[in-house]
């Protein structure tokens, strides 16, 4: 299983509240109990504030977890507190992008549907900074480096030995859209193809052809669905506009993208006939 302590404060956030609420404990009764209060508790069970181990073992105790929960619970403590790779990075992100990049990091499958341009976990650094240099003019060249860096390096979740499985529905438009011009789009699906052929059983590209019908995610925006490898964590929905992200936590809207994913996968091409669509695009980039 991936490690990322953003994922496993959230488990261990997630665990807790879930063991104070079907006790009929409220946080504030919790927080009293331990000599905090209920901000505090609350703050714990959101991933938002760390807690020490014996603050932990108080709680655990007030909650009634049995020994191996409890040991349980305290890894999930020493993992939330180790440095990330993306620490470094923080001031160039919001907290909102910041988690994600946690909750991506401790994936176990993500579906992705991008909306008119290629995944950003199967972009080469020139596709990347074409869009930085496009997206954000105001970026100076450095950030724009240093984001484009960032973007390589949530790549590398696709690689090792326990990689990332990731499906992705990607439009016939995003692979015609000369990001970069000509010879960077060229190499970009010649980065794509290679990606498809290096990994069968964990990288799944599928394309929509511009001959397709309708389909709910036309039209919309790029999203990606997150799954783990733990059975006590959701899905989430990380959604990206012109001018927002969101991370999205509830169920009947995470179910909406699901459905939206689904539907997408009927209407692409299937496995082979998407690589040869991007090989055939690819050759008329050259």
């Amino acid at each position: 299983m991936a490690l990322s302590p953003s994922v496993a404060g959230w488990e261990l956030g997630l665990r807790l509240r879930e063991r104070r609420e079907l006790m009929g404990v409220t946080a504030a009764s919790a927080g009293q109990a331990i000599g905090t209060g209920q901000s505090y508790v609350s703050g714990v069970e959101t991933g938002k504030l760390k807690i020490n181990e014996r603050k932990l073992a108080e709680l655990a105790a007030v909650l009634e977890f049995d020994a191996s929960e409890v040991e349980e619970l305290q890894q999930l403590r020493e993992e939330a507190g180790k440095r990330a790779w993306w620490s470094p990075y923080s001031a160039m992100f919001s907290g909102e992008v910041l988690r994600y990049f946690g909750f991506e990091a401790g994936a176990e499958s993500i579906r992705a549907y991008s909306a008119g341009m290629i995944t950003s976990l199967l972009q080469t650094r020139d596709y990347a900074m074409a869009i930085m240099n496009g997206g954000a003019p105001s970026i100076r060249l450095a950030e724009a480096h240093r984001r484009v860096e960032v973007r390589l390096k949530r790549q590398e979740r696709l690689e090792g030995e326990n990689p990332l499985r990731l499906t992705t529905v990607i439009t016939e438009s995003g692979l015609r859209q000369q990001v970069g011009g000509r010879a960077v789009m060229a190499a970009q699906l010649a980065h794509l193809a290679a990606k498809i052929e290096e990994h069968p059983d964990t990288i799944d590209v599928r394309v929509v052809p511009f001959t397709a019908d309708y389909h709910n995610a036309i039209g919309g925006s790029t999203f990606y669905l997150l799954g783990f490898a733990s059975s006590r964590l959701p899905d989430l929905v990380w959604q990206e506009t012109v001018s927002t992200t969101d991370l999205i936590d509830q169920p009947m809207r995470i179910r909406e993208y699901s459905l939206a994913h689904s539907q997408a996968m009927d209407f692409a091409l299937d496995r082979a006939e998407s690589l040869r669509l991007i090989e055939r695009i690819r050759e008329e980039f050259e």
